[in-house]
């Protein structure tokens, strides 16, 4: 169970530091169409953070389970980032439910009927804590209409009953409102507070894109506000779509029943042209009769999406926004990934504050353009970017080839070496940033001379300036090099045939950018300046049997074959089209590496290399 230990630990920590803190003074409360807080207009651009309570992508090449539950450091990150960026609000995704389709190992907080796990809860407490220091308020749907981390089809599984039966079979009802009960009732285990007297919390939301009949959702709205009567109740409806290019985002229920506070639609029209032609017939349907909020909206060009965002702005009418959406920073390096499957395979989730792997969607530039909307809507002046924190260096032996946990804010990192840990110190890659393949480390250092101890340190950058440096790792004797084909160009290789680099379609290679990719008989050579020690090679393939075959020589002429062990990390799950992982390792104990400097791979079906690391001594 990915840091859950570390999470659980941090419950006491926050016990006693949120006794001394402040929380939020009021609640959001609606006046006509709009939000208050206090005697104050509450309006918000803003991000979906569908991750905030729970982990859907720890895309390790070697993890077979990619759930788990956040830490300290990732939800620090997030909240940071979101106050970087001017956004007072977070939408998360949904309360999870144990779905069928995960692997065994993976945690979830709904694991039956009026069944729940104590510690994934706990960290929804964290969370909630968490976005009260930090001052953002956070809107929670209570049930996913999809199974992506467990939803109404996983509430009718545990009855052997089918998905469209939760609308209205009684024990289906039943089953959703004892979590709807326990969610409101719970008390935080860090602040001490019941959720439904939390105000953190902006609102409930019945649930997120549902396709409920309105009684279903009267009954639910009505019996939220039975037991709460503090927070707003928002209606996740999502679309009536009629065949015809036409769509109905609302239902009348939604405006006329009283214990639906606020209304919500989701947009991801094709053009902006569409999307804002759909909002201006909500806002006639709604026609001032109560706050209306784009809920979820993205996936189109940054002209598009200053369009949409100027008429949310100007338009009194809408209460916000929160577009989709925004990821953050893994503590095993790096950052999170999320490629959209429904999104041409283009558009992948937000990393602030925008890195080249974004240009293809143009994420800095829309990143910079809806921070300045964030300001704008609240009515605040934009201030200026701040140097980051500190980064914090991971720990490695042997070889320099290491991670380290981002800065948010960062958009890169001087990594600095020295051979005594009071300095002086040498800048060694200037402004690397850390948007990688997720899974490996980050840098590896081919300069460094074998035998010689070195001290490392990095410093994170951005355009205020630098940070701090951060922790030192050292001393570090160096036993061996690694290089490390990344897989974001061919220059690596010593030559090749048949092999070209691909992008996109980052989900079925566990999010990584780029690959080198080849078909039958695609060829590489990989040469080192000394001998190797091992190689290891990580390929996606869709066939049943590994496609790789290695040989080895000292000249780069004569060739011969060489033993080699593969492993596969192959996922039961089938939500998305993963390809197999395999792991390709070529060791001293299979081959003797004495004189061999060389390495030659062929393939005997399609292949797709997301990195390649050359150990050498």
């Amino acid at each position: 169970m990915k840091n859950l230990k570390h999470v659980l630990g941090l419950t006491v920590f926050l016990t006693s530091f949120f006794v001394q803190s402040q929380g939020f003074e009021n609640f959001i409360t609606v006046d006509g169409n709009q939000l208050l807080d206090g005697d104050k207009t509450f309006r918000f651009l803003s991000y979906n953070v569908p991750t905030l309570n729970y982990v859907e992508d720890h895309m390790d090449f070697e993890e077979t389970n990619p759930y788990g539950l956040p830490s300290e450091f990732e939800l620090r990150d997030v909240f940071e980032t979101l106050q970087i960026v001017g956004g007072n609000v977070a939408r998360t995704y949904t309360i999870p439910v144990r779905n069928k389709n995960f692997p065994e190992t993976s945690v979830t907080y709904v694991e039956g009927p009026g069944e729940f796990n104590e510690d994934a809860f706990k960290v929804m407490d964290t969370m909630l804590a968490l976005a009260s220091e930090y001052k953002i308020r956070v809107i929670i749907p209570l049930v996913n209409n999809w199974e992506w981390m467990g939803g109404r089809p996983n509430y009718a599984d545990f009855r052997d009953k089918d998905k469209d039966e939760f609308w209205t079979d009684k024990k289906l009802i039943k089953d959703f409102k004892k979590t709807i009960k326990y969610v409101l009732n719970r008390t935080n285990t860090v602040t001490g507070i019941k959720y439904k007297n939390d105000k953190t919390i902006m609102a409930w939301e019945s649930g997120n894109e549902l396709q409920n009949p309105p009684e279903w959702a009267i009954d639910i709205a009505r019996y939220v506000k039975s037991i709460d009567k503090n927070h707003l109740f928002m209606d996740g409806f999502f679309a009536i779509h009629d065949g015809n290019n036409h769509s109905t985002f609302i239902q009348q229920y939604s405006i006329d029943e009283p214990a639906i506070d606020i209304i919500s639609t989701h947009h991801y029209e094709p053009s902006s042209r569409k999307m804002l032609e759909d909002l201006k017939k909500t806002v006639a349907m709604v026609d001032g009769k109560k706050p209306l909020m784009v809920g979820e909206f993205g996936f189109i060009g940054i002209s598009g999406i200053q369009e949409v965002l100027d008429y949310i702005v100007d338009e009194n009418a809408f209460c916000g926004g929160l577009i989709w959406s925004l990821r953050r920073h893994d503590p095993d390096g790096g950052f999170y990934h999320h490629t959209e499957p429904f999104a041409t395979v283009l558009y992948r989730a937000y990393h602030w504050p925008g890195f080249d792997d974004g240009e293809v969607y143009g994420e800095r530039e829309t990143l910079k353009l809806y921070r300045e909307k964030s300001f704008e809507i609240q009515n605040l002046d934009v201030p200026e970017i701040t140097v980051p924190k500190p980064p914090k260096l991971l720990g490695f032996s042997e070889t320099p080839k290491f991670s380290w946990q981002g800065s948010a804010g960062a958009s890169g990192y001087d990594i600095e070496r020295s051979t005594s840990a009071d300095g002086p110190w040498e800048i060694i890659e200037h402004n690397l940033d850390d948007v990688d393949t997720p899974g490996f480390d980050l840098y590896s250092d081919e300069s460094a001379l074998i035998g010689k101890t070195y001290y490392y340190r990095l410093r994170a950058l951005n355009q205020a300036g630098k940070s701090e440096p951060s922790n030192i790792a050292g001393p570090i004797k160096i036993d061996f090099l690694t290089r490390v084909d990344y897989a974001k160009n061919l220059m690596v290789l010593e030559r090749y045939k048949d092999l070209e680099l691909k992008t996109g379609d980052c989900r079925s290679f566990k999010e990584a950018f780029s690959r080198i990719h080849g078909d039958k008989k695609a060829e590489g050579v990989y040469v080192v300046p000394k001998a190797f020690k091992e190689i290891r090679i990580f390929s996606y393939e869709g066939s049943k049997k590994p496609n790789m075959s290695f040989y080895s020589s000292e000249n780069g002429i004569d060739y011969g074959e060489v033993k080699f062990d593969v492993s596969e990390y192959k996922s039961n799950e089938d939500n998305y089209d993963y390809l197999v992982p395999r792991k390709y390792v070529i060791s001293a104990s299979k081959t003797d590496f004495k004189a061999i400097k060389y390495i030659k791979f062929k393939s005997s079906d399609t292949i797709d290399i997301v990195r390649v690391e050359l150990e050498y001594q």
